[in-house]
């Protein structure tokens, strides 16, 4: 399945929890990922002008309204090309989000010869300690979930990328559509859902079991009792109609809601959650259909923010990092100047020098560590500094600003 609506968007939200660091750690406690599939600049934009026409009916200009991610202080955009396309597909597209590498089209988590496989970032949040969800509005055995669990030369082989997320130690929930080939491709293979209760998965078979689940040790399988087109759940313009209809049929964000209940523990956890039907609706030119399942994405990334509103011990330090000091401008010091006064932000960080991976100039690194040391003085806030292979060069500035020194915490990856 080609994207000629390539994927533009990923949202990364990222809860830094600082009474849940180890000493000398700055990572984040969770971690969210939310992914439109096909969800580009033009989604979004029909989107925000379609409910600002709602809100505003009587405006004579158009008036977009804000989605629940249009308001992040950050945006980036991504290039989409793969090894073998300029116009990929989701399997190579997902393998370069989940391992930071890309791929030939078709494949998933497998390098150009499919014989090495690639790490991703759920084996690195295993790794850290953390549990696992993956959700999506499509089959979970679909290409952008696949990605996150598995590793496959083919996309189409969907029993087999089901297998490893049953018999495999990475993913705590599995939650939204079923399974494309739940006895092979053949028909003749074992029922996925024997496989899953044979390795302790817990399977709830209702609404109300889903959205009751809490915080659990068992892996959780939560597919949508009821099921759409190639084993989804509904668009979301059909969901709302059911809905209207009196008819009960869980959203998207239900199922982040009831995967948070579920991972949350000590330790955090990583989840990545699919739009995937905004690139069907895509490819089927209905815009209507696009705009509202665009809407439930957004739903979705609500309900990560209410938590992140909600959940104690979660705070925020913003800065500039010594990597993004070359595309500093004097405006992001204003701008972080406003975003300090939210109230989950308590420090200015993480700043400072880099020479180990000088990804910036250094000089620019030190006028950009040296403005923002300036503001956090002006803010009365702490400072995060960041700190590799340039312990004399931040001594002097640290020296130079000793009057303006706010205190905080330096993370060091080497040197006394």
């Amino acid at each position: 399945m080609k994207k000629f609506l390539a994927i533009l968007c990923a949202l990364v939200l990222c809860l830094m929890c600082a009474t849940a660091m180890a000493e000398g750690e700055s990572h984040p406690k969770y971690v969210f990922m939310f992914i439109g599939d096909g969800m580009g600049n033009p989604q979004v934009t029909a989107t925000q002008y379609y409910l600002g026409s709602i809100e505003n009916p009587d405006s004579k200009f158009p008036v977009p309204a804000d989605l629940s991610f249009t308001k992040f202080p950050y945006l980036g955009l991504v290039t989409t090309y793969d090894s073998s396309s300029v116009c990929p597909d989701t399997a190579s597209t997902a393998t370069s989000m989940a391992s930071g590498k890309k791929t030939l089209s078709g494949v998933i988590n497998y390098d150009e010869t499919l014989t090495n496989p690639y790490k991703i970032i759920t084996e690195y949040a295993k790794e850290a300690g953390k549990k696992v969800g993956v959700i999506t509005s499509v089959s979970v055995d679909h290409a952008t979930p696949a990605a996150y669990y598995a590793k496959q030369p083919s996309r189409n082989d969907y029993y087999d990328i089901a297998l490893q997320a049953l018999t495999g130690t990475t993913v705590d929930y599995l939650a939204g559509g079923g399974f494309k080939k739940m006895n092979g491709a053949d028909g003749q293979q074992k029922s996925l859902l024997d496989v899953a209760k044979e390795n302790g998965w817990v399977i709830p078979k209702t609404n109300d079991e889903i959205r009751s689940l809490i915080a659990t040790n068992d892996r959780v399988l939560a597919t949508n009792p009821v099921l759409q087109d190639s084993k989804a759940i509904h668009y979301e313009i059909d969901r709302i109609q059911k809905e209207a209809a009196g008819e009960d049929v869980l959203s998207l964000a239900d199922f982040v809601r009831s995967g948070i209940n579920v991972l949350d523990n000590d330790n955090g956890f990583f989840m990545m959650c699919e739009g995937g039907k905004i690139d069907w609706a895509g490819h089927a030119n209905d815009a209507a259909t696009s705009i509202y399942d665009t809407i439930a994405l957004s739903d979705a990334v609500q309900v990560a923010l209410d938590f992140a509103a909600a959940h104690p011990g979660c705070y925020a330090a913003i800065g500039i990092h010594p990597h993004e000091a070359k595309g500093f401008v004097e405006d992001d010091l204003q701008r972080l100047a406003d975003w300090s006064k939210e109230e989950k932000v308590v420090a200015i960080g993480e700043i400072g020098l880099d020479y180990y991976y000088d990804l910036s100039p250094r000089e620019t690194q030190m006028t950009v560590c040296e403005a923002q040391m300036e503001l956090a003085w002006e803010l009365s806030l702490p400072v995060a500094y960041h700190i590799r292979d340039a312990h004399q060069d931040m001594l002097d500035i640290m020296k130079r600003h000793r009057k303006h020194l706010t205190g905080g915490i330096i993370h060091c990856f080497s040197g006394s």
